[in-house]
């Protein structure tokens, strides 16, 4: 046990010290003076002006030197200043990730159940499966931009049950998971019916009902424990959809988040926010492998025997 929680602490070291690098390679690379990304392209400064900035933020450093104290900052913490925003960019991120956080979860809550009870009410039923895959295949091949759009158009702008923008209260929530969810309950809705459709052809499911359990009652007690492997397997995917998503949701409804701060990051060139979202996303993406890791010790008992 010992040595198997040491592996998994130096893999996730390892995936967030390859993140920390990328992301400084990655503002290495971007083109343009960085003092002229700082000031902004309609700035004038002077040579003296832009001489001090430079050396008051360590680009006149060499590259070596500016790593060794971008990761010793990390490791204090500090994730540096916005160069647009003149703040820590901590402080942005925290002023944003609860209406991402928000919207992430109640897609997620909402993708899962409309999941399960598709999958669960389907599988091994020829034509309600066949009715079920074709909405599952038109919710992922439509783009969440336009369902979004499409939302508003209904439920905003013509039957005005819903806000049309912003994040206050539980209806301006409803629209942006709607959103975001669909697409990412067809594709689990898919992998589940496939796992349920496997569990429900083994032998157990016939001493099941020998026992006297109804047919529902053996989907959702036995058969839709065995197919969650496969849908656990997937969080790791839903994370990232989720966290991409988000942006493109949270513009189109005009909501506060991570999204939107991190569309106006790049699209300023604030590489220091960018970073900051991209470290903060692969301390997500370790965080939910590992609660996957032990998820599946809870579903498959046989795991734990091992």
């Amino acid at each position: 046990m010992v040595r198997g929680i040491a592996v998994r602490l130096a893999a996730a070291l390892a995936v967030l010290f390859g993140a920390a690098t990328l992301a400084f390679a990655a503002l290495q690379l971007v083109p343009g003076d960085p003092v002229t990304v700082l000031l902004g392209p309609s700035t004038t400064a002077s040579a003296e002006v832009r001489a001090q900035i430079r050396e008051d933020f360590g680009f006149d450093r060499p590259v070596v030197v500016q790593y060794a104290s971008y990761l010793g900052h990390l490791l204090r913490g500090d994730l540096g200043e916005s160069y647009q925003l003149q703040r820590p960019v901590a402080e942005l991120i925290d002023s944003q990730l609860w209406p991402t956080v928000q919207l992430a979860l109640a897609a997620a809550v909402l993708a899962v159940v409309v999941a399960v009870l598709s999958a669960v009410t389907t599988a091994g039923r020829p034509l309600p499966r066949a009715l079920a895959s074709a909405w599952e295949l038109l919710a992922v091949s439509t783009p969440s931009y336009w369902l979004g759009i499409v939302l508003l158009t209904f439920f905003s702008f013509r039957l005005t049950i819903f806000p049309v923008a912003g994040a206050e209260g539980f209806a301006s929530l409803v629209l942006p998971a709607i959103t975001l969810a669909l697409p990412v309950a067809g594709v689990l809705a898919q992998v589940l019916r496939e796992g349920l459709e496997t569990a429900l052809a083994q032998p157990f499911v016939v001493t099941a009902r020998a026992r006297g359990l109804t047919r529902t009652a053996v989907r959702f007690r036995h058969a839709l424990r065995h197919a969650a492997v496969s849908l656990v397997t997937l969080t790791g995917w839903l994370t990232g959809t989720l966290l991409g998503g988000a942006v493109l949701v949270e513009v189109v409804f005009a909501r506060p988040g991570i999204g939107t701060l991190t569309l106006q990051a790049v699209s300023n060139k604030d590489m220091p926010v960018v970073i900051g979202v991209v470290l903060i996303s692969a301390s997500v993406f370790v965080l939910i492998s590992t609660v996957v890791d032990l998820a599946y010790l809870a579903i498959d008992p046989r795991l734990r025997k091992g």
